[in-house]
């Protein structure tokens, strides 16, 4: 097993994302799990570019780092500079990291056509900057910025380019596909042609353009380079960067290499959704190994094939990096999917009651209605089609109102009248919208009887038309995610009124909350009474 480094820029690197931004203390708290993960390197910031970076290296060095090196981004010296008049390179010593890492040009025509330099310049910049760090007790990382497509300009020169590095001192050599435009048989072959000339360690840093960024960077692993660099969840500038995620799997789970620490694969599904929830981002459900729809099963072939055997349509076990399998269920389901889905709540596999649940997802699914990412409302559904579901409220009415006033601000008031037992309760609330407001109302008239409901809290809401051709008059199925200090889970509402779909959905959400604590409740309580006889001699 071939010791693999994995060096994470997605501080750095990922940050150029579109949409992406850290605060200081996101960039730290990234840090801690990257390092309790056992990454390599952690790429913590460009120092000369911004006053945030420069805040970050100077706080992670409190954290009490296990098993991960900081590393500071910069640049070869400005062409015609001398490197202790070059202010990146100041604010890299400045950073106080042992080692950094300097992107150079690997590239004749970058070097001619972007820096305006000659090529010979361009070469001792690299030389340079490289001993210069060197000579003030820095280990130096040296990224050869557009190597491949240099190299299909002219090999001669990006050969020359990372043997200057090498020889100046750079502990690791890392080509670099900069503008992700090659292919998985050109980085294998070029990358074995550098390890072949390099007396030191050879990395691989691929972008994502043509969409094959891990398949690169494994490419190049094969082919002698023992150094990857990239991001979580392939954060990057226009495409993304090679995402490490699916990387560090591959490389441990199919090709057999040492990566990160052994326990670390297991805690992969949440280190992704760590750092999509930091940057506020939503997940990428169909992401390889963490997605939450990676090991979803739909095709009710597919079903009734996992359930006899997982392996005749998953190619791992979804639990080896912390994922979990799910059936999703739909009009294209069969028995094998309500099966599945209906589980957990322990119903008999009576082919009259798996039948009527069926026709009842199919009619609803006609309709609109969707319940893949719903399990609230689905679970509801089965409980109605088995008689036991017992209404927590009654609705009589609700009524949004919305005005502008002379300032431009808008009020959105919402009046609910419910009936809670024998007991008819009527409340008004405001809200930032008309959801928000019909949700502020329901709480003042439910929270006295059902005080859990304090704990719930909305975190998503989504509205999409499924209908078009019908205009204006479409109707619209809102989606709404819920959560709670244990669980989360997701609701389902369709009408062409789209206030109408989201009381249904927001009401489905209520609904679940209240049924979830009565049967937990239960089980706690029926664990309680269940004493063992005493043992006496």
């Amino acid at each position: 097993m071939r010791r693999i480094e994995i060096y994470d820029t997605t501080l750095r690197d990922g940050a150029q994302g579109e949409g992406i931004s850290f605060s200081t203390y996101d960039k730290l708290m990234i840090t801690r799990r990257l390092d309790e993960l056992g990454f390599d390197y952690i790429e913590g910031g460009y120092p000369a570019s911004n006053e945030k970076d420069c805040e970050y290296f100077q706080k992670v060095r409190d954290l009490n780092l296990r098993t991960a090196r900081i590393v500071a981004f910069g640049m070869t010296r400005r062409k015609n500079t001398d490197v202790k008049d070059d202010v990146g390179l100041r604010a890299l010593l400045e950073a106080g990291t042992s080692m950094v890492t300097i992107v150079g040009k690997a590239s004749a025509f970058q070097a001619e056509e972007v820096l305006r330099t000659t090529r010979e310049e361009n070469l001792r910049m690299i030389a340079e900057t490289i001993e210069y760090l060197r000579s003030h007790g820095r280990e130096v990382i040296f990224d050869a910025e557009h190597f491949f497509d240099g190299y299909k300009y002219d090999a001669d020169y990006a050969l020359t380019a990372v043997r200057v590095a090498a020889e100046a001192g750079a502990r690791t050599v890392v080509l670099c596909d900069t503008n992700g435009g090659s292919l998985p048989n050109e980085i294998a072959e070029m990358t074995r042609k550098v390890v072949d000339i390099l007396p030191v360690p050879v990395g691989i840093h691929c972008h994502n353009d043509s969409d094959v960024a891990v398949a690169n960077s494994l490419a190049a692993v094969d082919a002698g380079a023992t150094h990857v660099q990239g991001t979580i969840n392939g954060f990057g500038e226009r495409c993304g960067n090679a995402d490490l995620i699916s990387v560090v799997a591959n490389l441990r789970l199919k090709k057999g290499y040492d990566v990160l620490l052994p326990e670390s694969l297991r805690h992969l599904t949440a280190l992704s959704r760590f750092v999509y929830e930091t940057v506020n981002m939503p997940y990428r459900n169909n992401q390889p190994y963490v997605g939450r729809g990676a090991f979803a099963h739909k095709g009710g072939m597919h079903v009734s094939g996992v359930n006899r055997t997982p392996g005749s349509y998953e190619h791992i076990d979804p639990q080896l990096v912390g994922n979990e399998r799910r059936i999703l269920v739909s009009e294209l389901s069969g028995r094998s999917n309500i099966m599945a889905a209906t589980a957990k709540l322990n119903i008999q596999a009576d082919p009259k009651i798996l039948e009527r649940i069926l026709a009842k997802v199919v009619s609803r699914e006609h309709a609109g209605y969707q319940y893949e990412a719903a399990q609230g409302s689905f679970d509801l559904l089965v409980k109605q089609c088995l008689g036991t579901f017992k209404p927590h409220f009654e609705r009589l009415a609700y009524r949004v109102n919305i005005e502008t006033e002379s300032d431009g601000r808008i009020v959105t008031e919402a009046t609910v009248k419910i009936r809670v037992g024998n007991e008819v309760r009527h409340e008004v609330a405001e809200g930032d919208g008309p959801v928000n407001a019909l949700d502020a109302a329901m709480r003042k008239a439910l929270n006295g009887t059902y005080p859990s409901l304090a704990s719930m809290q909305l975190v998503d809401y989504k509205v999409r038309v499924i209908n078009s051709e019908a205009g204006t008059a479409a109707g619209v199925r809102v989606m709404i995610e819920s959560r709670d200090e244990t669980d989360s889970w997701g609701t389902v509402g369709v009408s062409e009124n789209i206030i109408e779909a989201s009381w249904i959905a927001l009401t489905d959400s209520y609904e679940y909350k209240l049924c979830k604590d009565e049967e937990r409740k239960a089980q706690t309580k029926e664990s309680s009474n269940h004493v063992p006889e005493r043992v006496t001699a």
